[in-house]
């Protein structure tokens, strides 16, 4: 959420950047109903400061032994406005905090402007295309002789885009996690299990409502209303909810393995068959909570620890710095990293690194000292995949693919595999 005195002080200046992600964005009725609630809130201390007057008069006149009766019914109808104006202020507040919730993070400064994903800038690029001598296959294809997902048999469970992970596909699945929680483990990150499913003040507080509400799956009984985490970022962001940290303990580094659960897998295309998108994959998270004058260091760290697991995979893959069109809604600052997959001839998403800045904190009220006594300041959070699995299962098996239809399973892996060198086709 977006501190309104800054949008107070600096109108202008924040539609401006606002704008920068979404050109329709006008924050005139957010002041609107700030400046009412102000208002309305002055109204009601001054009828207040006004029935305190009554209220010692009648003291006094008791005191006397006159008569109080004109003054009771001035307490009486003050008191009586104040509890109206109180219900209609309830009402107005939250109107205010709804449309305050719906602004989404100012981009930083330097971020290229545009609303158009073409126009991402390539800020890296690592290893090399593979070159094949032979018909390469897409995964899918790949997965007739090798057996690891079972597509038919998800769908008929649960529909397209749950599918079924088997043998040596699940084994090797289940590889990529420990393989890369272990390596975030070695980056200085500590490893938490979670809740897969939070209440509505996490989803809100790490900035998937109201804006997202209908692409999250929900539980919702007469005992629970739940929602499944789209990433783990929802439960970590949640873990120092309404909390004061200690300035000493900051840096804190989390990750978590998680399965991610998100309705937008739907609208995939034709080409985006399998892995592609799906609405259930595994991913591993990288969080953050950090001083704001170490957060743009986090994200350079970040960054790093995310490209380690390509790096230790021997995958090829490009950093490219998204403009302000296509950031997320709480990001200020964000880098995508995407991995080659000869199967689709196109780079796909495995990890969005994002700095959100103070924009979740505010929403979940995390702050922190520098030192015993001080006022408390929001902490910066930031987030980031460490990675998501699929579509690295996908990277693994079309980059790495034999002539024979088999494949060369990453060094890196083998241990948790018994050693196994590669996955062999069979009929």
């Amino acid at each position: 959420m977006l501190d309104i005195r800054y949008l107070r002080e600096l109108p202008e200046k924040a539609e401006a950047l606002l704008k920068r992600k979404d050109p329709a964005i006008t924050i005139r009725p957010v002041l609107d109903l700030d400046k009412k609630v102000r208002e309305m809130k002055g109204e009601v201390e001054k009828l207040k400061s006004q029935r305190n007057e009554y209220s010692k008069g009648i003291g006094e006149a008791k005191k006397k032994g006159e008569s109080a009766e004109k003054a009771l019914q001035e307490v009486a109808a003050i008191s009586e406005q104040i509890h109206k104006i109180d219900h209609e202020l309830g009402e107005v507040e939250a109107e205010f905090i709804e449309t305050l919730a719906v602004l989404p993070n100012l981009p930083k400064e330097d971020i290229k402007v545009s609303p158009d994903p073409k126009d991402n800038v390539m800020i890296k690029s690592a290893g090399k295309k593979p070159e094949f001598s032979f018909p390469f296959k897409n995964h899918v294809e790949l997965n007739e002789k090798l057996h690891l997902f079972d597509f038919e048999r998800g769908a008929r469970l649960s529909g397209s885009g749950w599918p079924i992970y088997k043998g040596m596909g699940a084994r090797l699945e289940w590889a990529l996690i420990q393989y890369m929680v272990n390596k975030q483990i070695e980056n200085g990150y500590q490893f938490m299990l979670v809740p897969h499913l939070v209440r509505k003040e996490g989803m809100f507080s790490v900035g998937q409502l109201p804006k997202f509400e209908t692409q999250l799956f929900q539980v919702k009984d007469e005992d629970y209303h739940l929602y499944l985490i789209p990433t783990a970022e929802a439960s970590l962001n949640g873990l120092h909810l309404g909390e004061i940290l200690e300035g000493a303990q900051l840096p804190l580094k989390y990750t978590s393995y998680t399965p991610c659960f998100r309705r937008e897998a739907g609208a995939a295309g034709s080409q985006e068959r399998g892995l592609i998108r799906m609405h259930q994959f595994n991913k591993v998270e990288l969080f953050v909570f950090s001083k704001p004058e170490e957060s743009d260091q986090m994200f350079e760290e970040m960054l790093k620890s995310a490209e380690s697991i390509l790096e230790g995979l021997e995958l090829h893959y490009r950093n490219m710095l998204l403009v302000t069109g296509d950031m997320s809604y709480g990001s200020a600052m964000t880098v995508d990293i995407e991995v080659y997959l000869p199967g689709q001839n196109r780079y796909y998403e495995v990890s969005s690194v994002s700095n959100c800045t103070d924009f979740q904190a505010r929403r979940s009220d995390t702050r922190f000292r520098r030192e015993s006594g001080a006022k408390p300041e929001f902490v910066h959070t930031l987030n980031g995949s460490g990675l998501a699995t699929s579509r690295l299962m996908v990277a693994i098996l079309e980059n790495n693919q034999q002539p024979d239809g088999s494949v060369i399973i990453p060094k890196v892996l083998r241990p948790y595999l018994g050693n196994q060198e590669r996955l062999i086709p069979t009929r």
